[in-house]
């Protein structure tokens, strides 16, 4: 079978360059469509419930709320643990499916038991799934400052519960627009609200309670609807607009009669502008601000995202009040750049050294430039079976990848093609014709081709092993090794069907195999410590053993991380 593929090679070569350019072509727009990012993704299948419980202490966040809910999860199918954390107001439970299980399934059936044991928690408690995201999801990071100058229309000072109501409702409604953006989350500033603050005196000498109040406030903070009214052809909506607006509307809600005198809020209540009680805070350098996180939907590019993003925050940040300004502190996308710079300073000095040392020791530049062509062919082939099998390119899938390894093959079937070319022509006596040259490439690479595949064979069941880690260890290490498994299969199919179809259009004419200088001076300083190495066998074997066993001891003390 690998004859047959040989012998069509190259005999049909024009047929086989055509097939690699389309492969080439179809790499280079795969390269396109390739995920980028820093780091691979090492968040497991989880779903987070996470519930409100205001003014619950942390025992009583465990016993009423934390421990229904996770009890409630026991059973889902393909369920690996549950962890859970409580602390006052809020309790976070963590569902950890099996690796495999489709996100949006998971939900689903959290979210069935969270109808179930919803009627087992304490009233009022909202309870809700976090975002569709994972750890590495904070893609972008931004505050929400004002200039030291600016000033609102009254004349006043922009306070930190102004900029929490700008983040909350110009900048963040906008920012979920965006494709890929799963939620945009807000820390800092206070949130605005208005406070009705009931005096016990004045309570008691109306015979009133808390309820009363309570109930009257939600009582006339509701707009309703009551039909409409046909008239001459027309309709008219009939509506009551009750909700309040402002601290005055507030204060004028009657709460109650005495004697038919009407009972307000103001009579028994101090009403005021305050904020949200908080656990936590955001500061820039010694200063407090409003920081915005956008949080990148599970599966997105977070380059791609995070560049959609900062375009439209700089959109928003045109219509936000004068003086106000978005400023970014963390975007993804300098990262990513930064890594991919690095990758890409790592595999072009590598490649490029590769091909000088193909120069150096081939003597021959077109079959040197044949044999440097398979890099780049089996990057593309490794980059399409990177898009397909949803691997993103990274410094981990990526800066494992060794040229000399991937051309290892094809340089010992363009050496051998060479030497036999050489050595016929001069057995010959003249320039071989175009059916003998092809006869004489068929018999070098054959004679190699099945010791270069197995050596490649032998190279590839290397990262075999890293295929069956699991858990983060499999997150980590298997984008690694599959990206070397297709990058070495690719180079393994070249070897068979582009090598040697592009040493037959290639190498023509007189081919002569000499030395040149790179290789007599290598030969010079090889040939004397050979013949050393022979003669002192049992020294050399000494210190080999010797490095083995320190090299050993020193591995015993080397960290990890």
């Amino acid at each position: 079978m690998i004859d047959g593929m040989l012998s069509f090679a190259i005999h049909q070569r024009w047929f086989v360059m055509i097939g690699v350019l389309a492969m080439a072509a179809f790499g280079a727009w795969n390269f396109t469509r390739l995920p980028i990012d820093a780091v691979p993704d090492i968040t497991n299948v989880q779903v987070q419930i996470n519930s409100r419980a205001s003014g619950y202490s942390p025992l009583e966040v465990e016993q009423r709320i934390t421990f229904p809910v996770e009890t409630a999860m026991g059973g889902l199918p393909n369920l690996e643990n549950t962890r859970s954390q409580s602390r006052y107001g809020l309790s976070q439970v963590t569902v950890i499916f099996k690796e495999g299980t489709n996100i949006y399934f998971a939900r689903q059936l959290v979210n069935e038991r969270i109808q179930q044991v919803r009627d087992q928690l304490p009233a009022g408690i909202e309870t809700a799934m976090g975002p569709v995201s994972t750890g590495l999801g904070e893609i972008y990071m931004f505050t929400v400052e004002a200039k030291p100058e600016s000033r609102k229309a009254s004349g006043e000072p922009y306070t930190e519960s102004d900029l929490r109501t700008i983040q909350d409702w110009i900048i963040r409604p906008q920012l979920r627009t965006v494709p890929g953006v799963n939620e945009v989350n807000t820390v800092g500033g206070f949130e605005r609200q208005f406070h009705v603050l009931p005096d016990p005196a004045q309570l008691m000498a109306y015979k009133l309670s808390f309820r009363d109040v309570m109930t009257a406030l939600a009582a006339n903070n509701a707009d309703v609807g009551a039909g409409y009214i046909e008239r001459n052809g027309e309709q008219y909506l009939v509506r009551t607009p009750g909700q309040v607006a402002n601290i005055d509307e507030i204060k004028e809600i009657v709460i109650g009669t005495r004697n038919g005198i009407p009972m307000r809020v103001s009579d028994i209540a101090d009403v005021r502008e305050g904020t949200d009680l908080r656990t936590g805070a955001a500061t820039l350098n010694g200063k407090e601000v409003v920081l915005g996180t956008a949080m990148l939907l599970i599966g997105e590019n977070s380059r791609t995202v995070a560049q959609r993003v900062a375009a439209k925050l700089k959109e928003i940040s045109r219509s936000l009040p004068d003086g106000v300004i978005a400023h970014t502190v963390y975007d993804r996308t300098r990262l990513v750049e930064a890594t991919i710079a690095t990758v890409e300073k790592n595999l072009l000095e590598g490649a490029l050294l590769v091909v000088v040392v193909l120069f150096l020791t081939l003597g021959n530049f077109k079959a040197a430039i044949a044999t440097a062509c398979v890099i780049p062919l089996s990057m593309l082939f490794a980059i399409t079976g990177m898009v397909e099998n949803k691997v993103s390119a990274n410094l981990m899938s990526l800066g494992a990848i060794d040229f000399g390894i991937i051309i290892d093959g094809a340089v010992i079937i363009v050496e051998n093609c060479l030497r036999r070319l050489a050595t016929e022509q001069h057995r010959l006596g003249r320039v071989l014709d175009r059916q003998e040259r092809f006869e004489t490439i068929l018999a070098g690479s054959r004679e190699v081709i099945r010791p270069s595949l197995f050596g490649t064979f032998i190279i590839a069941v290397v990262y075999l092993p890293i295929l069956t880690l699991t858990g983060v260890e499999g997150k980590m290490f298997t984008p690694m090794a599959l990206t070397v498994l297709m990058a070495l299969a690719g180079a393994s199919i070249l070897s068979v069907t582009f090598v040697p179809a592009a040493v037959a259009l290639l190498v023509t004419g007189k081919v002569s195999e000499h030395e040149n200088f790179f290789m007599r001076g290598a030969r010079r300083i090889y040939t004397p410590l050979l013949a050393g190495s022979i003669r002192n066998g049992f020294g050399v074997s000494a210190i080999a053993m010797l490095l083995v066993v320190v090299c050993g001891i020193a591995a015993t003390r080397m960290g990890g991380e």
